[in-house]
């Protein structure tokens, strides 16, 4: 093979994340994957810590904002924050492990994903501490989107994920209407879940909504 890379190693590693955990992800397993000596992947990565911290920018530098200018305002740009890392965590099964095992503050992509948040924030009116929460909220509200029920990759077939929705569904159906009678009129939308792409734009709307919402209580004489 030819010159191994540092993005090769790590494009290598997302593959083996996904397949099989993070925890096989190893250089010893790396380089006999590669076709390497593990001394040769400790050329580019001194160990687990420093090739998370690359698994992490590569993941995020997929969406990470550029130096360009955009004028846009501040709703639409912090929309493309969230759904770029909810496309990561939804392209990537790792993911969602690597970013919560490594040293953010290690990660260049993620350093300029988070500065970016924060300015949003503080340009659309925010205090420091606001700001900061903000940021918190919109990278645990995008893992909860990601790893919706309606994304999940399934181990059953399709007639065994039919029989066990159909028998929870029956489950609620079958409670006491007078005493819960929303759970049994939704019982199907609940257990059965619902369009993804609806599920996805809800849930982002529904957080750049309440964003918006307090932003627009700061302006307010």
């Amino acid at each position: 093979m030819g010159k191994l890379t540092a993005d090769a190693i790590v494009r290598r590693a997302l593959e083996v994340g996904d397949a099989e955990g993070l925890d096989a992800v190893t250089i010893r397993r790396l380089a006999g994957d590669l076709g390497v000596t593990p001394m040769a992947l400790y050329w580019h990565f001194k160990n687990k810590e420093q090739l998370l911290a690359g698994m992490a920018d590569h993941l995020v530098g997929g969406f990470a904002p550029g130096r360009a200018a955009d004028d846009r305002p501040w709703r639409e740009r912090l929309r493309d924050l969230i759904e770029g890392l909810i496309r990561v965590l939804r392209t990537h099964p790792c993911a969602r492990t690597v970013l919560e095992q490594v040293d953010q503050a290690s990660v260049p992509a993620f350093l300029a994903v988070w500065d970016h948040a924060l300015g949003l924030a503080r340009g659309a009116g925010f205090g420091v501490e606001e700001s900061c929460l903000i940021s918190r909220y919109l990278l645990q509200s995008a893992i909860s989107i990601a790893d919706a029920p309606v994304h999940l990759r399934s181990r059953h077939t399709p007639e065994e994920m039919e029989e066990i929705v159909r028998l929870k569904r029956v489950a609620l159906q079958s409670l006491p209407a007078d005493r819960y009678p929303h759970l049994v009129e939704m019982a199907g939308p609940i257990v059965a879940g619902m369009d993804a792409g609806f599920y996805d734009t809800f849930g982002v709307d529904l957080i750049l909504s309440g964003i918006e919402t307090l932003a627009a209580c700061r302006r307010a004489p």
